[in-house]
């Protein structure tokens, strides 16, 4: 009996010396095991702070994965598949890295992974921590384009400008060396009147656009009577229309109302009329009518003029284009008259669209917003103010 608990004693020492030594390997191999290193959480203040700002923001750590992109960032394509794509922000990401200074640089990126268009990001990178490093990318692609926009305006206005500036100072010099031709006189006095009055129409037409290309230019709205408005514009226009012989007639719904201001709402109609008069031929006619549908109220102006050529109808309604420069030239047009139609339509919550056909004319129509009236009000204008 003594003999069989030796040999127990015995085995059990064995098991417990053999578990005590794979025990003992198991400890060594994981001790040797490099463990993850779980990616510490960004402060919450800093995260408080990232989350107000109207930049993309991305955050990086020290081997440069993303710990934090809002979606900008995303949107802006600075980071997919949780890595910073684009090639000159790594470069920025590694200079700071290495000297530690804050870089900040205007940067054109492709828009997306395929197509030539691009966006410019301004681009801000700087260290916030030991470890930690801060990616800002703020869109200034839309105030890149306004700055040439505005750039562009000053060049053309400066050009526009000069023309009749200089052909009256000329016209001032011929009628000084003919002062003794009276004949002579009275036909460079007509020149000069008329190259005056391009002048102070493109002047006036300058200062209108630049009223309306303000915030709120409209002022305030009121109730705007339809047929008040075409009959003041066909009434201007038909001084101009019969020194063609050019009829212009106006008809459609009546009764149509819309908020908004009546005196820029016969300029835009007035200069729809006045480009429908100035590119028609002789004896022609030009129609103004208006409809409503679907809440809308739609005033469209038609001409049997020149027409225009699909490729030029999306850049009729810039600043200074002219389909015809020597018509224009004829016509005294400043090439202003459909830019300020565009910006009056914006300014009362609506559009203008184009149709046109080389040789078969073209119709314009006015899309405006309806006026909603309360049940059982009157479809007449008001000198009240209504709230927007």
């Amino acid at each position: 009996m003594d003999g069989f608990s030796i040999v127990v004693a015995g085995l059990l020492g064995l098991l417990v010396g053999v578990a005590a030594t794979l025990a003992f390997k198991y400890s060594e191999q994981v001790q040797r095991k490099i463990p993850e290193r779980p990616a510490s959480p960004l402060d919450d203040g800093l995260v408080r702070v990232l989350a107000v700002l109207r930049s993309a923001v991305v955050v990086l750590d020290d081997e440069d994965r993303v710990l934090r992109a809002s979606a900008p960032a995303y949107a802006f394509g600075v980071v997919r598949d949780g890595r910073v794509t684009h090639p000159q922000v790594r470069e920025l990401i590694a200079d700071v890295r290495s000297t530690g200074e804050i870089r900040d640089e205007e940067i054109e990126l492709p828009r997306g992974r395929v197509g030539a268009s691009t966006i410019m990001v301004q681009v801000r990178v700087a260290q916030v921590g030991a470890n930690r490093l801060l990616v800002l990318a703020e869109d200034r692609t839309e105030a890149r384009r306004i700055e040439a926009i505005r750039r562009d305006f000053v060049v053309n206005v400066s050009h526009e400008l000069k023309t009749p500036v200089g052909a009256l100072a000329l016209l001032a010099e011929t009628v000084e060396a003919a002062a003794d031709d009276p004949v002579a006189v009275r036909r460079f006095a007509g020149r000069m009147q008329s190259e005056s009055n391009r002048l102070s129409a493109l002047v006036h037409e300058i200062i209108e656009l630049s009223r309306l290309q303000v915030a709120g230019a409209a002022g305030a709205l009121t109730l705007v009577d339809v047929d008040a408005v075409l009959t003041e514009a066909v009434d201007r226009a038909r001084t101009t229309a019969a020194a063609k012989a050019i009829t212009v007639d106006a008809g459609g719904e009546r009764g149509a109302t819309v908020y908004g201001s009546h005196a820029l709402l016969v300029t835009a109609v007035r200069n729809l009329l006045d480009n429908a008069v100035a590119y028609s031929g002789p004896g022609t006619h030009v129609g103004v009518g208006v409809r409503v549908e679907g809440g809308l109220v739609e005033i469209a102006v038609v001409d049997q003029g020149i027409g225009i050529a699909a490729e030029e109808q999306e850049r009729v309604f810039e600043r200074f284009y002219r389909v015809d420069p020597a018509r224009s030239r004829d016509t005294g047009g400043t090439g202003l008259g459909l830019s300020i139609v565009k910006h009056v339509a914006a300014d009362h919550g609506g559009d203008v669209v184009i149709w046109s056909h080389p040789g078969r004319g073209s119709t314009f129509t006015l899309r405006l917003p309806a006026a909603e009236l309360p049940p059982g009000a009157e479809h007449r204008p008001t000198t009240e103010e209504v709230d927007a």
